[in-house]
């Protein structure tokens, strides 16, 4: 039974963003996220400098979620927060600062996994419709790529993983072929919007099982593009739209490939995206246009809740504070934390 009024603060700092978030019991009252521009000039996240600003964020980010919220420390019931996975030194700021927190208001400390926060966030109360157990969780970020068999709340069983890079990294790493800014991925995905999906063709990279691969992808990309600027000086800005459009149908048909045939073989017709890559159109397009046609059910996260964010930090922590499954201060950050 849910608790009248439980108000939980959550802290995400896995990466390069510092939020923080108020919950009251499923329900959102504010989350907050302080993004770091700073690392756009060096092409991708320099840990060292996401940690120091992690260090000047952290406090005024959470003095704004409570303020937005209309909620006082001294009403707080909980205080969740990322253990892991993610960058050790940005995951010890929040760690820090949570356990630091709840030793003061001396209430429970939540520890919550990254991974599983990104599918637990359909749970947050909204208007859109909540997966019913089991499910396939497809989680796509710059980070990870997963697939994952969900029997509960916290039953997490991990069927398939990327190889090498990570989906969000491909689309990184493509961009930055291009010519494109960083992050490239919402870059390639507006570019691709004007472009021919199937003008260049690129071949899928073979990984065993549910697993896939992108490294060699990028590989293939690469040499693509290095052999027609040879022969033609212009081609990158004369083709733009289309290599996007294809090198984005290719990431998508890599992971797409996957989901069919873990649906098929565990027989869950139902998907629910997580990670900041289900932000992509084309993806997004692709699985709901396969509803129909397979009978699946396709769960998308709301936009705001497709990149880092303490939102879902903060459901994880609401479902864990009904178990009465607290953590503890002596647990510490892990950069590689698993289910």
């Amino acid at each position: 039974m849910k608790q009248k009024s439980c108000y939980i603060l959550a802290i995400e700092s896995s990466c390069d963003d510092t939020a923080a978030a108020i919950l009251r019991n499923d329900e959102v009252l504010s989350n907050i996220i302080a993004t770091q521009d700073i690392h756009k000039s060096y092409g991708g996240v320099v840990p060292e400098l996401a940690s120091r600003a992690h260090q000047q964020n952290i406090i005024p980010v959470v003095d704004q979620a409570l303020k937005k919220a209309g909620v006082y420390k001294k009403e707080l019931n909980a205080i969740a927060y990322t253990r892991g996975p993610g960058l050790l030194g940005s995951l010890l700021v929040g760690t820090s600062f949570a356990k630091s927190l709840s030793m003061g208001l001396q209430i429970p400390l939540i520890d919550v996994n990254h991974m599983q926060a990104h599918l637990l966030a359909h749970f947050i109360k909204d208007e859109n419709p909540i997966p019913e157990f089991p499910f396939l969780g497809v989680t796509v970020s710059g980070g990870h790529t997963q697939l994952v068999l969900v029997k509960d709340y916290f039953d997490f069983e991990l069927i398939g993983t990327t190889l090498d890079d990570a989906i969000g990294e491909a689309f990184d790493k493509c961009g930055k072929i291009l010519g494109l800014g960083y992050p490239a991925g919402p870059i390639i995905d507006k570019n691709a919007q004007n472009g021919n999906p199937l003008a260049f063709s690129f071949p899928i990279p073979k990984a065993p099982g549910l697993n896939v691969s992108y490294s060699g992808f990028k590989t293939n990309v690469i040499n693509f593009i290095h052999k027609n600027t040879q022969k033609d000086a212009h081609f990158l800005d004369s083709n733009l739209n289309d290599l996007c459009a294809s090198i984005q149908h290719t990431l998508i048909e890599i992971i797409y490939q996957k989901i069919e045939k873990a649906v098929d073989l565990y027989q869950v017709p139902r998907i629910v995206l997580g990670g900041g890559v289900s932000a992509n159109s084309g993806l997004r397009n692709k699985l709901k246009n396969k509803e129909s046609e397979k009978s699946w059910e396709v769960f998308l996260p709301p936009f705001a809740l497709t990149t880092d964010n303490a939102a879902m930090i903060g459901i994880v922590g609401y479902l864990k504070y009904l178990q009465k499954d607290y953590g503890s201060i002596k647990e510490a950050a892990s950069a590689r934390l698993k289910f």
